[in-house]
């Protein structure tokens, strides 16, 4: 199954709070049969966000956690007009990834944490990310720039 599909890709995100946004996402993940109990996963990315924020310069926000509830290793994707303030000192996400591995995945949520973060600091990703037309646009282009590489 592919990390990121067209339905776990939200486009016109209307919250403005972490909470909100997460359960947003994490419902499209249930929706899709990659978590099984929305409320266990959104514990476990809580408890990780307790730990530190994981909010990024330039307007970005990568909630992830390892959890039971988690059927598939998964990555949605948010994009908000108005920001949600994700913690980074430079102000709200506008670019909000939510990465979902199962429990005892090991290091595989984290690579692909990696691979994100080292293509966020490309201004180009992030503008192509901000200005995609719909949500096939958007996978491909994580497709091509995060998994693929």
């Amino acid at each position: 199954m592919p990390l990121i599909t067209e339905d776990l890709v939200l486009l016109d995100l209307d919250s403005t709070d972490r909470a909100s946004t997460t359960r947003a996402l994490a419902e499209r993940l249930h929706a899709a049969g990659r978590v099984t109990d929305v409320e266990a996963f959104l514990a476990d990315v809580a408890a990780r966000e307790a730990q530190m924020p994981t909010g990024l310069e330039g307007g970005i926000g990568i909630p992830h956690a390892r959890s039971a509830a988690v059927a598939e290793p998964s990555l949605a994707f948010a994009r908000s007009d108005d920001g949600v303030d994700w913690g980074a000192p430079d102000g709200p996400a506008r670019l909000i990834f939510l990465i979902a591995a199962p429990d005892g995945a090991g290091g595989e949520h984290m690579k692909i944490l990696a691979s994100l973060a080292r293509r966020l600091v490309h201004q180009s990703f992030k503008d192509a990310l901000a200005t995609a037309a719909d949500p096939a646009a958007v996978v491909k282009l994580i497709t091509e720039e995060v998994i693929d590489r």
